[in-house]
């Protein structure tokens, strides 16, 4: 048996909020669980475990379901998301390639 993870309470908040604005987007399509479920290529309790928040769904699988409904992950427009995206590597491009705690010196002579 694995351990059993625990998160934050931001996170399954936010799991929490996600899953709601699926289940929102859904409704306002007029489409069953059965058919979202369909339309991501999942099982039905898969998708009422996404609806309702669960953490132990797979992010890709949330994010896809999310697509499809509609639910705005970033900016709508495409050229925003790859400025946003440039920026981003361009922050990462200034760190260094690999992070190492900082080791502690012994300089007691």
């Amino acid at each position: 048996m694995s351990p059993v993870r625990t998160y934050s309470p931001l996170t399954r908040e936010a799991a929490r909020l996600l899953g709601s604005r699926i289940r929102l987007g859904r409704k306002e399509r007029r489409w069953t669980i059965p058919e979202l479920a369909d339309r991501v290529g999942v099982s039905e309790a898969t998708m009422r475990k996404i609806e309702h928040g669960d953490t132990s769904v797979r992010l890709g699988v949330a994010l896809e379901a999310a697509a499809l409904v509609g639910v705005p992950l970033f900016d709508p427009d495409p050229s925003r998301r790859a400025l946003e995206q440039r920026r981003v590597e361009d922050r990462l491009a200034l760190l260094p390639q690999s992070v190492r705690k900082p080791r502690k010196v012994n300089d007691e002579f």
